[in-house]
């Protein structure tokens, strides 16, 4: 799997380099991709969005830009701090988006183990979990079944901005982050530990 990392990208221009990279795969010039990146602070919405759920666009005196998205999911924030993981892979050989979609999961499990901190799924929706907070956001796409989007893991983000907007649909559901529970690390320490686990539930099919 090709890894592509970048400091930071306008969402809009993330997303142009991933059409740009699924029209690749599709056409066999490029190998399966992640793509680790953060972007300014953005509130996205998923094909399940709605508008009413962002109920400000100003936060901290601070104006935050709002895409629609083709993603799966509803409303969720993006911002410095996040770590996006977007899984760019052709699973045509196991037509399993269900399987795709647990994989980027467990990699992010397995990853917030590396740094003791336990995670799990939980019924109230896709996603990482620590304690009933969210951890981590997924949503995902697929076209003739070549994946993209993906998922968000909060290392250190501004948290007070999930107040604008009602996370996922759930009113219920506070975030959190590694910094919140406990862990202050770096994000090129948990950029290694995503790609280790990355490869052994991409590459192998674990």
């Amino acid at each position: 799997m090709h890894i592509l990392r970048h400091e930071i990208q306008d969402y809009p221009d993330s997303l142009a380099e991933q059409e740009s990279i699924v029209a690749d795969i599709l056409a066999k010039r490029t190998q399966d991709t992640m793509v680790l990146t953060q972007h300014p602070p953005s509130y996205t919405i998923g094909s399940s969005g709605k508008m009413q759920d962002i109920l400000s666009r100003r936060m901290d005196g601070e104006s935050i830009a709002v895409y629609e998205t083709g993603r799966g999911g509803e409303v969720t924030y993006h911002g410095p701090g996040q770590l996006i993981c977007y899984v760019l892979k052709n699973i045509e050989h196991e037509k399993d988006l269900h399987q795709h979609v647990h994989r980027l999961e467990e990699m992010i499990i397995r990853s917030l183990a590396d740094f003791s901190v336990s995670a799990s799924r939980d019924s109230r929706g896709i996603g990482v979990w620590v304690n009933g907070l969210k951890i981590a956001a997924l949503g995902v796409r697929c076209r003739k079944w070549v994946t993209f989007h993906g998922i968000a893991l909060n290392i250190h983000p501004n948290l007070h901005h999930f107040k604008g907007i009602v996370p996922c649909g759930m009113r219920d559901a506070p975030v959190t982050s590694m910094f919140n529970e406990g862990v202050d690390v770096t994000r090129e320490a948990v950029e290694e530990r995503i790609i280790h686990h990355a490869q052994a539930l991409f590459i192998s099919g674990i």
